[in-house]
């Protein structure tokens, strides 16, 4: 017998629990690399440099006793140089009002001034699951156990779980504790739905990345991605971006020498997308200077920023 629902009716089974969890953390402490170990493909990018994740992004994870939407945010700034960074603070802010439950993510015998910044940001009355990343790398693990009792003050965790996002060590316990938190109802999203951004918006994201990775240390840190055309045709994808820079003199930057360094970001960005949207992508990528455009509300909002 087929019991699979129909693709219309939610997933309605009994004792079954469904909410919204936020993901927080300051910058690089794994959140995005959480997020795409819990739902199994990556959705979120991926960068050791600070402010990769500037949009609120959501995942959506769904076995037989819950359904997570998970909602990664922003690493929190702690200093308010631009609009943009008011605006990521402000998305921080939003998703915390409004979410079943916390993950908060610190990383392994590292507890800051700016962790601690980002906890003090979180509701009083919110439940918090302290998670502890990167346990893989602290080279004394003796030191577990006194950093999980020296944390274990600062708030009244409902679970403390220790794990390894980048190996999948223990994310299974993160979701066993975390299910009987979320509220009982039923599931709000189809059971093979992972995300709920757009194609066009994850092929920015994507984009992205891999300007964040191929760049290194040249990065402009006014950079942003724009789509301007995205067109379907059967499998085949038709994407036409601009990369977004502050000045004309980061421009040689992102293209490279005769344009091999912006070659190679966009041949890199369309083999993920290929993998991601299981079809042919023809992707057209090239430069533009808006001064300012960090600072100017207007041009965040065009971009999409909330």
């Amino acid at each position: 017998m087929n019991t699979t629902p129909d693709k219309d009716e939610p997933i309605d089974k009994p004792d079954f629990r469904a909410g919204f969890v936020a993901i927080v953390g300051r910058p690089n402490v794994g959140k995005s690399t959480l997020l795409n170990r819990l739902i199994g493909q990556k959705i979120s990018i991926v960068s050791s440099k600070a402010q990769t994740t500037r949009h609120r992004v959501t995942g959506i994870l769904t076995n037989k006793d819950a359904q997570f939407i998970f909602v990664d945010t922003p690493g929190f700034q702690t200093q308010h140089r631009n609009a943009l960074n008011r605006s990521m603070n402000r998305t921080v802010s939003q998703v915390l009002s409004d979410v079943d439950l916390v993950f908060f993510v610190v990383e392994a015998g590292r507890m800051g001034d700016d962790d601690k910044r980002v906890l003090e940001v979180i509701p009083e009355d919110a439940k918090v699951v302290l998670v502890i990343n990167k346990v893989d790398q602290l080279k004394e693990k003796a030191r577990l156990l006194p950093f999980i009792e020296s944390v274990r003050g600062l708030r009244d965790f409902v679970e403390i779980v220790p794990l390894s996002a980048e190996r999948g060590n223990n994310c299974d316990t993160l979701i066993s504790a975390a299910t009987p938190l979320l509220p009982e109802g039923i599931a709000m999203y189809e059971e093979d739905e992972i995300t709920d951004r757009s194609e066009r918006f994850l092929a920015a994201e994507f984009l992205r990345e891999k300007l964040f990775r191929l760049l290194g240390d040249e990065l402009p840190y006014g950079i942003a991605v724009e789509i301007e055309k995205f067109e379907t045709e059967g499998r085949l994808r038709r994407i036409h971006a601009a990369v977004i820079v502050d000045r004309a003199g980061h421009k040689g930057i992102v293209i490279g020498k005769g344009g091999e360094k912006l070659k190679r970001i966009s041949s890199e960005a369309r083999v993920e997308l290929e993998k991601l949207f299981d079809g042919k992508v023809f992707l057209e990528v090239w430069v533009k200077v808006k001064s300012g455009w960090a600072d100017d509300e207007r041009a965040l909002k065009s971009l999409g920023y909330e």
